[in-house]
């Protein structure tokens, strides 16, 4: 069995209080809990001591991050938790600095990865509809997928070395939510892949 970190990265604002977030979080916890597995969490309302991250981190070998897409990136709760845990791991816990060499400066950004047993899982609460990707008749994302938008999320875990499981999303979760079928593919997705 695994050791799993779940991360939820939400952020609370007067659009959103987090529920649906928090709900897959608990539903995480609770069906991988079943299946055996060991499973910690933190949450950005938390008072988050580096130090314990890191050694979080380094316990885990499954990830778990669970956010909604601010203005198409992460909520700054969680950038703020990435400046500081990530940058404090990069002395060896999470990555020995970027992977280049006095010899070859020039080579191999982003090599320096110390995580490379461990796996990682985007999931992802939107208000755009599933439509609006992968069509290059979409006026937003000129056909781009959910994870060419989180390009940098996984340019992130790639730098610490991690490899990525597929990549979960509900759509619009504001206007048109479909909660209890999200939650029945949230479930059938954990069961594939943990």
């Amino acid at each position: 069995m695994s050791n799993i970190l779940i991360i939820n990265a939400h952020q609370p604002s007067p659009y959103s209080e987090g529920r649906l977030n928090g709900s897959l979080v608990e539903r995480a916890k609770i069906q991988l809990m079943e299946k055996g597995h060991e499973v910690e969490m933190v949450t950005m309302q938390e008072q988050v001591d580096v130090e314990e991250q890191l050694k979080l981190f380094q316990w885990a070998d499954r990830v778990i991050v669970q956010m909604p897409v601010n203005w198409m990136s992460t909520p700054w709760m969680f950038k703020k938790y990435m400046d500081e845990v990530f940058t404090a791991g990069m002395g060896g816990a999470l990555c020995q600095f970027d992977g280049r060499s006095s010899e070859d400066p020039k080579r191999n950004y982003g090599t320096g990865g110390t995580r490379t047993n461990t796996k990682y899982m985007l999931s992802l609460t939107f208000n755009a509809p599933q439509e609006s990707f992968d069509d290059i008749d979409e006026y937003l994302f000129q056909g781009k997928s959910v994870d060419d938008l989180m390009f940098h999320m996984h340019s992130n875990f790639r730098f610490f070395g991690m490899s990525s499981l597929p990549t979960f999303a509900c759509y619009d979760v504001m206007k048109n939510a479909n909660v209890e079928a999200d939650f029945l593919r949230f479930d059938a997705h954990l069961k594939a892949h943990f």
